[in-house]
């Protein structure tokens, strides 16, 4: 049924999205071209606009999208920005003097909260230059509050809305719909705390899953409410009493509580003219036009290079697909970059909910083989769990967010018996002819026997057992002290920093510091490069526009609201091996 939709939508659309795709490429192509080796000409007195209501990425293109107004969701990429990008831009406007001050523009932030962290610590560093930070939102979600809430001055629209209540995490279970339909999930995990199966075994969250729920996203609040306390000089206390009755949610309360100060656009704008000594209009640059700019930082001599990896998505096997992770590219990049003479150490940058655990298996030992000839560094973003933390635990320093999403450390495997759906629901029925007692073992979409049950189960037990081995040898931990940390539960940075999982606490530029430190190499006298390369506008829209099944997702998720949980169990149907992942549809509100 799902092939024949995929297959329904690509006949109806494929006509009309290849003479699309094609006219966009022919001038995709040509704009990139007359643009590639181009130097933005900076103006005084300008002020950098910082927009993070995109997607933010570990490593985008700076490329701009020339057909960004006129290409449908349907058949391009959304536009990232990419949080490396963004700490460039921020690292080198402190020190440029064309650069008066920064415009914040983060009403709706589309990341986590470790990036967000990342960003917020990185315009902190720039404030110390003395320049100023202004943020503008017509409304703010909590994300947004939180960047925002670091600026000089924080204004809202008098009649917009500041969402100021807490964090939640919700789940989305899928078990009477599974038993309506008469399928059955087969599910086999060790770890009281893995949790990621749950959606399908149950209706609710188990009461060890709303334990581990609730610590995390308490570590995680305590640590923006502190921020935001810092920022604004209100005290965390009062800030809970304002979230806990919904105080700010009007612009006019959260003004006389010291949360934001009210105003239009136009007066906002009357503002950054006399901020940065313009009396025309504002001098707006974006972070990718100013990354085009001559560099005010003298470019470092020698060859010397720390070596940035980015591993960013689900590992979705030994091949990846679009935006995930694979084995094969991976220890391909890393084993390249283990090999060059240039190359003096390497931050393995990490955002990942985990997944293949044979892949992450692969990786491991990639990772062990390199650390025996260069130092290997592990700076975790979003999510390091399970399969993520798999790569982390091999390396030879750890650092983490106080916000990341960590530990997870467990594995499981499920399938689905589909058998009573297709017989009673479709008519459909299947019959096997086997040569042996389990010929079709594992490749039915059928019941399993007992035989055959505690085979699986004995095989998730034994990679549990490989998984935790290898993590307590990572960590110097003795076995049975780490499965006392594991288990699939999950940590935010700040408890896995206290429990022994992480080493230390900082962003991407915390963990290249580690890593110069180890390789000996003198701060200012070695260059950071950043792999593999962000794909260009072009090959983004070659690799996902043309894609059937991207192009298919993307219609149902824009039209079908509903659809992302039908599309979510069609991944898991795909995914290889058995798993180490967390709950992959986890998502901070």
């Amino acid at each position: 049924m799902w092939q024949f939709v995929k297959y329904s939508l690509a006949t109806v659309f494929g006509l009309f999205l290849f003479v699309i795709v094609s006219l966009l490429l022919l001038a995709g192509v040509g704009a990139a071209m007359g643009s590639a080796d181009e130097v933005y000409d900076l103006k005084d007195n300008s002020v950098l606009r910082l927009d993070l209501n995109r997607p933010i990425v570990e490593n985008a293109s700076t490329e701009e999208n020339p057909f960004a107004a006129l290409t449908d969701i349907y058949f391009a990429p959304p536009e990232n920005l990419g949080l490396i990008q963004v700490l460039s831009a921020l690292e080198r406007a402190k020190v440029d003097p064309k650069i008066k001050g920064i415009y914040l523009d983060a009403s709706f932030p589309i990341a986590g909260y470790a990036q967000l962290s990342e960003i917020r610590e990185a315009i902190q560093k720039f404030q110390k230059s003395g320049k100023f930070v202004y943020a503008y939102a017509n409304s703010y979600t909590e994300k947004g509050y939180y960047v925002s809430s670091v600026a000089d001055k924080t204004y809202l629209n008098p009649n917009g809305l500041l969402d100021f209540n807490g964090i939640s995490v919700q789940y989305t279970f899928y078990k009477k719909a599974l038993d309506k339909l008469e399928i059955e999930p087969l599910v086999f995990r060790v770890g009281t705390y893995k949790s990621a199966v749950e959606p399908f075994i149950r209706e609710d969250m188990s009461e060890e899953n709303k334990a581990q729920t609730s610590s995390f996203l308490q570590s995680i609040n305590t640590y923006i409410f502190d921020k935001i306390a810092r920022s604004k000089n209100i005290p965390v206390r009062k800030l809970d009493q304002i979230a806990d009755s919904l105080q700010a949610f009007e612009p006019s309360n959260a003004e006389k509580l010291g949360m934001v100060k009210q105003g239009y656009w136009d007066e906002f704008e009357a503002l950054l003219k006399k901020a940065s000594g313009e009396k025309e209009k504002v001098i707006y640059v974006s972070v990718n036009n100013y990354l085009k700019a001559k560099n005010p930082i003298d470019e470092v001599e020698g060859k010397d290079r720390i070596a940035v990896l980015v591993a960013e998505g689900e590992i979705s096997g030994t091949r990846a697909s679009e935006g995930n992770i694979g084995s094969d590219d991976f220890v391909k990049e890393l084993k390249r970059l283990r090999e060059s003479k240039s190359v003096k150490a390497i931050v393995l940058r990490i955002d990942s909910p985990g997944g293949s655990s044979l892949a992450s298996d692969i990786m491991w030992r990639e990772i062990e083989l390199t650390k025996k000839v260069k130092p290997i560094i592990s700076s975790m973003s979003n999510y390091a769990a399970s399969g993520g933390y798999y790569m982390a635990m091999g390396t030879d320093a750890i650092v983490a967010q106080p916000t990341t999403i960590t530990g997870s450390i467990g594995i499981f495997a499920a399938w689905f018996n589909v058998d009573n759906f297709l017989k009673n629901t479709l008519g459909i029925t299947q019959d096997h002819v086997n040569t042996h007692a389990n010929s079709n073992f594992m490749n039915s979409a059928g019941a399993l026997t007992d035989f055959q049950k505690s085979v699986v189960q004995n095989s998730v037990n034994k990679g549990y057992l490989s998984f935790t081995t290898k993590a307590a040898a990572g960590r110097k931990m003795t076995l049975q002290r780490l499965q006392s940390l594991a288990g699939g539960r999950v940590w935010t940075g700040a408890q896995a920093k206290q429990i022994g999982l992480v080493d230390e606490l900082g962003g991407l530029d915390k963990a290249i510091e580690i890593a110069a430190a180890k390789a000996k190499l003198k701060p200012g006298a070695y260059k950071v490069a950043v792999y593999p390369k962000a794909k260009s506008f072009v090959d983004e829209l070659l690799s996902s526009a043309t894609s059937e099944s991207s192009m298919t997702e993307r219609f149902l998720a824009k039209n079908i609201p509903w659809s992302t949980s039908v599309l979510e169990v069609n991944r898991w149907k795909k995914r290889e091996g058995f798993l180490a992942m967390m709950p992959y549809l986890m998502e901070f509100e």
